[in-house]
């Protein structure tokens, strides 16, 4: 399969395959935000099948990406063992277990406890507001 014809859905299909959520997709195609209509984009047929051929297409490229680096680094640890540096060599296999998911570094964005003082309704609020900021549309129902 090739490129889809309609440029709007070859664009919803690269940056679904790119990990963004339908809605987010929705929008970096050019559709106005509508979390019914890109639903349904979702789901159509060519779609899911574009999806899965750039998925594949990128799944091929990331593993031998992913394969060669792990090779470098294994060269390189056994290297710095030879040499007798302990510490290089950690790295890497520190190096090979981060690029292989085995280490995910993580860390806290803002303040310990900045949220506990607000209520329920200001924190929806606070979401909202960050969420419209980066361009994702949402409706907050009043039955919460």
């Amino acid at each position: 399969m090739s490129a889809l014809i309609n440029s709007r859905h070859e664009k919803f299909a690269q940056e679904l395959a790119a990990g963004f959520s339908a809605a987010e997709a929705y929008r970096r195609a050019g559709y106005q935000p509508n979390y019914g209509n890109c639903i349904r984009l979702k789901g159509n047929e060519r779609i899911v099948a574009r999806v899965l051929e750039l998925q594949h297409r990128g799944a091929v490229r990331a593993e031998v990406t992913v394969a060669s680096l792990v090779q470098e680094l294994d060269e390189a640890r056994t290297a710095a063992l030879r040499l007798g540096q302990a510490s290089a060599a950690v790295g890497a296999t520190m190096g090979k277990a981060k690029i292989t998911g085995q280490i995910i570094d993580r860390a806290e964005v803002g303040k310990p406890g900045e949220f506990d003082p607000m209520t329920e309704d200001e924190l929806r609020e606070f979401i909202v507001r960050n969420l419209h900021e980066v361009g994702i549309s949402v409706e907050v129902s009043s039955s919460y």
